[in-house]
């Protein structure tokens, strides 16, 4: 396949990209320094700075995945720019260009994540369900959601990948909390009761490739293992898994009083189930997180 990605020089694109190029596709990844593309996708991968120079190319699949880190520094108003404008506004352009291809790609996979719902409480959040509450982040999940939807108008299936927090041995969510953990830093954040949707980074890049492979399959499906933790029982397994305890809460309150409205993401949560993943045939290999850590621990 010819394939498209954004996105591709991040955590998850990498990965992708050493799968596929072992699939034997050809990569391109749309990115603002295509110099660096090679370097950190594979050899193989062509990096390109503007669409136009795919004008010719016959393309397979497009994989959207691109957006700036959302809960690595407050929501300032600048902030809140560059993560809508990183998400929705790079997806409309580039369904817009799609748009003047005159050979499309079968497929679009766009990135969403689990935020998608909002703070969901206690309640089994399933993909039929709609958004609890409506905050900033659940606001720029649907409009990232609904800014891909607009390919299917032009003939292309589209499918919408809703992230939880994915657990990888270099990067991602899990780096941030390592310092502090393998200090014996860690705790439960707030009361530790919210719920926690995870995933391993081996599943997540499985996930994607099955959507890419199964050609019936579309709309937005959940990208988290069947089992979430709530935060507190998330905090003693990882502290666990690296021989260290976990009693060290942090409050709400310095939540909210350093990160803002930010502090929702950690604060709230999302019990969801990835229920049409598993309808269509989709079989996790790590579905609780004990099992997760253990195998990241070993990577």
């Amino acid at each position: 396949m010819n394939i498209l990605l954004t996105g591709g020089t991040g955590l998850i694109g990498q990965a992708l990209c050493k799968r596929w190029l072992e699939q034997g596709h050809r990569l391109w990844v749309w990115s603002r320094s295509p110099h660096e593309v090679p370097k950190r996708c594979g050899s193989a991968v062509t990096g390109v700075g503007e669409l136009s120079a795919l004008d010719q190319i016959p393309l397979d699949a497009v994989v959207n995945l691109a957006g700036a880190p959302i809960a690595d520094r407050p929501w300032t108003k600048s902030r809140r720019l560059l993560l809508w404008n990183s998400r929705v506004k790079l997806t409309e352009q580039l369904v817009t260009w799609l748009s003047t291809k005159e050979h499309k790609p079968n497929v679009l996979i766009s990135g969403s994540a689990v935020g998608w719902y909002g703070n969901g409480g206690e309640r089994e959040l399933n993909e039929g369900d709609a958004p609890i509450t409506n905050d900033f982040a659940s606001q720029l999940c649907i409009a990232w959601e609904e800014s891909a939807v607009v390919a299917e108008q032009l003939g292309i299936r589209v499918a919408l990948v809703r992230t939880g927090l994915v657990l990888a041995p270099h990067g991602g969510f899990l780096q941030r909390l390592k310092p502090l953990f393998a200090l014996g830093l860690g705790g439960r954040q707030g009361n530790g009761r919210q719920w926690m949707p995870w995933i391993h980074i081996d599943d997540q890049i499985a996930l994607i490739d099955f959507l890419l492979r199964q050609t019936d399959v579309a709309g937005p499906y959940n990208a988290c293992a069947p089992h979430p933790e709530r935060n507190a029982d998330f905090a003693k397994a990882y502290a666990r898994s690296l021989g260290r305890p976990a009693f060290l809460p942090v409050p709400a309150l310095a939540l909210k009083v350093g990160l803002g409205e930010l502090s929702g993401l950690i604060l709230g949560g999302q019990k969801a189930q990835p229920s049409r993943l598993l309808a269509a045939g989709f079989t996790f290999r790590f579905d609780t997180l004990d099992a997760a850590l253990a195998d990241l621990r070993n990577a």
